[in-house]
């Protein structure tokens, strides 16, 4: 790496910590006293994850713990080595929890159907547990900013809601806070850093070897929007921070029908 590249490579570095920062000055992620489970599966958002909040960890003077988890899911071929011997170089502590969810997906899936649904409810369901288990009061999971936005839409046109993954919320059992870091980092500056960085990227064969994902769609969809109109994807992602319940259609979220004609003087 020569020396412009080197700059534009700590350039990318302060601009994705910078936007975990962001995220944390608006959402308040990391307290002191947390124990975060940061959910590491080996992908290159997960990888990042961890790195910006090891790189929080210490500007906090360690006043939060992190412990790594991964969930072997006993995929074929799974290199069940990887995430320890790197987690180990770094000193990080972790924990492997292995649960043969992928024979329960293949089982109930007819092949050529989307697996995301099931495969994410099991892999949640077994990580809260873990949470618990391991005494954290935070999960945090690498959903960056094109996921939030994917999610949006997937959530408009195929559940006819609008919905999407905030920065931060508490699950609807109650148990746990479950933050996003990367909220407002972009996938593309995620996956250059993650090349220069030389994250040992464990490929997925469940859902990340499907083509025919709703998701892929509507991810296509948005990057023809940003060739075409430059900035989009900004511009939705404030658009989620300003909501206006008054000019929608929802009346458990404003009284409508309480709204009545002023008496008149």
């Amino acid at each position: 790496m020569n020396k412009e590249e080197l700059h534009q490579f700590e350039k990318l570095g302060k601009r994705i910590r910078k936007s975990a920062w962001d995220v944390q000055e608006k959402f308040s992620i990391v307290e002191p006293g947390d124990k975060i489970m940061v959910c590491l599966s080996g992908g290159k958002d997960s990888y990042t994850m961890l790195d910006v909040l090891l790189h929080m960890q210490v500007v906090m003077d360690n006043s939060f713990e992190i412990i790594a988890v991964n969930l072997d899911q006993k995929q074929p071929g799974f290199p069940e080595e990887i995430l320890p011997n790197y987690l180990t170089e770094l000193k990080v502590q972790f924990k492997i929890y292995e649960k043969d969810t992928y024979a329960i997906v293949t089982e109930k899936i007819a092949p050529g159907k989307t697996m995301c649904s099931l495969c994410s409810r099991l892999r949640r369901g077994i990580l809260y547990d873990a949470a618990e288990e391991l005494g954290c009061n935070k999960l945090a999971l690498g959903h960056h900013r094109e996921d939030i936005l994917e999610t949006f839409f997937l959530n408009l046109f195929f559940a006819g809601k609008l919905e999407t993954m905030p920065a931060k919320f508490r699950t609807d059992d109650e148990r746990h806070i479950v933050i996003r870091p990367l909220a407002f980092a972009k996938e593309e500056d995620i996956e250059v850093y993650a090349v220069h960085r030389q994250f040992p990227i464990i490929p997925c064969t469940l859902c990340g070897s499907q083509e025919n994902m709703q998701r892929k769609v509507v991810k296509k969809m948005m990057a023809e929007w940003e060739e075409s109109y430059p900035n989009r994807k900004e511009i939705m992602m404030t658009a989620l921070s300003k909501v206006h319940t008054s000019h929608l259609f929802d009346v458990n979220r404003y009284d409508f029908l309480g709204l009545t004609e002023m008496e008149k003087a």
